[in-house]
């Protein structure tokens, strides 16, 4: 997920985005700008998407965009509400990428705003990925409900102090979501520790990892030789040190070697920070609670509040701290 919003994009949005919408009392209505500056077209705002891999940049109308992200990002068979919120998400983050608006774009190439690589920012899926995934039998109602999704969020954005947010989501929380400075270092105003009871139906709510040794060993080198460790009178080979207020682990102990915990996770391949563990011959044996990061909204505690009968704006404003929910560019 991205990180930074720099200066240039908060005049260039505030001047062609925020100022003319309270011209016009709250949106900016109908040919205030001609199709094709400040990133709009005759349907609102354009994004530029490379496609990856291939690294070939189609210009596409952001709503077009954005359904394809919430049908990358969110199982379809999620309630309409989750699914709602979600596509002000991807609209969100995607709005801060556009150059055009004075967004970062994609750091390795100026000629777009973003890629469909999830490593890159959000996934995307084309209409013709999505009919192979789903088969013939499920895309009609599934592409008409993502569909609608977007329709009826059109244009509507998270905001903090007028500002696009850094809408980061992830998976499953299995508990409270995790404060921003916990993971990234910086404090986020409006990413902040909420509870999420909702999400227990997830299939990642919880899973079991099983690693040699040896695998950790060659995952995280400089570590000393944990089999031989364990002997010692040092005891365990890898011990939690230091949690998070949400629970998760903030440093462990592998071996001689001190990591992050979020760190220790990624270079693992575990769901999550929030881990257990304990040794079983040769092996670490992982207890994992959720999946992702655990910073903002957790989707499928999105979908637990929408079965609730919550609507996405209620979603949307559990999960980020302060924030407000803002039309841009039109009716």
């Amino acid at each position: 997920m991205w990180r930074a919003v720099g200066a240039t994009f908060a005049f260039v949005f505030m001047a062609i985005v925020v100022v003319p919408a309270l011209v016009v009392g709250g949106a900016l209505g109908p040919g205030a700008m001609p199709p094709g500056s400040a990133g709009l077209t005759g349907e609102g705002p354009a994004i530029r998407v490379r496609h990856d891999p291939g690294g070939k940049v189609e210009l596409m109308a952001l709503e077009d965009y954005v359904k394809g992200v919430v049908a990358a990002e969110m199982p379809a068979n999620f309630e309409l509400e989750a699914l709602k919120a979600q596509a002000v998400v991807a609209r969100t983050l995607a709005v801060r990428r556009i150059r055009a608006l004075g967004g970062a774009g994609l750091p390795d190439d100026p000629s777009a705003d973003v890629s469909t690589d999830p490593a890159k920012g959000q996934a995307w899926a084309s209409v013709e990925e999505l009919r192979q995934r789903w088969g013939a039998v499920n895309f009609n109602a599934y592409w008409g409900k993502i569909s609608r999704a977007v329709e009826e969020t059109k244009r509507m954005i998270i905001t903090y102090d007028g500002l696009p947010i850094d809408a980061q989501f992830h998976s499953t929380s299995a508990g409270p979501t995790e404060n921003s400075e916990d993971v990234w270092s910086e404090k986020v105003p409006y990413l902040r520790s909420v509870q999420c009871d909702w999400d227990q139906e997830s299939p990642h709510y919880s899973s079991t990892a099983r690693l040699t040794y040896g695998k950790i060993e060659a995952k995280i080198p400089g570590t000393s030789p944990l089999a031989a460790y364990a002997k010692t009178s040092q005891g365990k080979p890898i011990e939690v040190l230091e949690r998070t207020a949400s629970g998760r682990v903030k440093s462990v102990r592998v071996g001689t070697k001190t990591l992050r915990g979020i760190d220790f996770r990624l270079a693992l391949g575990l769901k999550s920070a929030n881990f257990t563990v304990s040794f079983q011959g040769d092996e670490a044996v992982f207890q994992v609670k959720g999946y992702g990061h655990g910073v903002g909204l957790c989707q499928y505690g999105a979908n637990g509040l929408a079965k609730l009968g919550r609507t996405y704006q209620d979603i949307i404003k559990h999960y980020y701290t302060g924030v407000a929910i803002q039309k841009i560019f039109g009716e």
